[in-house]
């Protein structure tokens, strides 16, 4: 548990100080939190919070969408928002096509592209950019950045803790090839996050996910790479669910450590 996060989406509807409270009480001491609900609480008044409460902020979500017209000073404020609060990774989710696009290939280099402006920012920050590769069928909307392979690719353009991936179990592990990769990545993982792969997908398919343990994601595995890698830092689990927001916060928190512990 000393390695456990909980990721502030997987109790979407928890209020974030009664998170906090609720963290505390389960003798939780890591968050990884969302700049939506940050930003409705206020970014000074959220980092006193956790701050005062004890709580370390292992990332914060999520920042890319490289697509919008304004992705550099939003990407920017993010990358300012993470600093202000305490952690040292921003998880980027680099987003899908532009509208009426059908050319995927240029919009993974415009990603490359957009993250090389920012680095400077972000190593003046102390900020690790964590690009996030998402399972394919997010390639349109979500995220053109859909393997291993081509997170790497571009965080090998950059120095090791200006740019690293996001090792995230839902979305890698249908892919036959990841998990030696991922062995070998070393300090290129900048977090590593669980959930769980649960069928049949609901409409949308971004609210599938489920608790570790739920589904047939062999989550041992990903334990055993990402160890093999020399990565000992913080595991978050993070939870899209419709069902599993309806619950009371607690019973979310009690029932992700649970997941959490049953790997």
């Amino acid at each position: 548990m000393n390695r456990f996060s909980f990721n502030q989406i997987t109790a979407k509807h928890w209020a974030l100080t009664d998170l906090v409270k609720g963290c505390v009480e389960a003798e939780v001491d890591k968050v990884a939190l969302w700049r939506e609900p940050v930003a409705e609480y206020g970014l000074e008044r959220s980092a006193a919070l956790v701050r005062d409460a004890g709580l370390s902020v292992t990332t914060l979500c999520r920042s890319g969408f490289f697509q919008a017209p304004d992705w550099f000073d939003d990407n920017r404020r993010a990358i300012d928002e993470a600093a202000a609060l305490g952690t040292g990774v921003l998880v980027l989710v680099s987003g899908g096509l532009p509208e009426g696009s059908k050319d995927i290939a240029g919009a993974r280099a415009h990603v490359a592209d957009a993250i090389a402006q920012l680095v400077p920012h972000a190593a003046a920050a102390g900020v690790t950019l964590a690009i996030e590769p998402l399972h394919p069928m997010y390639a349109a909307d979500r995220c053109v950045i859909s393997t291993w392979d081509q997170a790497m690719a571009i965080a090998e353009q950059h120095p090791v803790g200006q740019v690293g991936v996001t090792v995230d179990t839902y979305h890698l592990w249908w892919d036959d090839t990841v998990l030696p990769k991922i062995e070998q990545a070393g300090p290129r993982i900048a977090i590593y996050q669980l959930a769980d792969w649960i069928t049949p997908l609901p409409a949308g398919v971004l609210t599938g996910r489920g608790l570790p343990g739920d589904g047939c994601v062999d989550m041992r595995a990903f334990h055993d790479a990402v160890a093999k890698a020399g990565y000992t830092g913080p595991i978050e689990v993070e939870v899209m669910n419709e069902e599993l927001w309806q619950r009371p916060g607690p019973e979310i928190l009690a029932a992700t450590i649970a997941g959490y512990r049953s790997i």
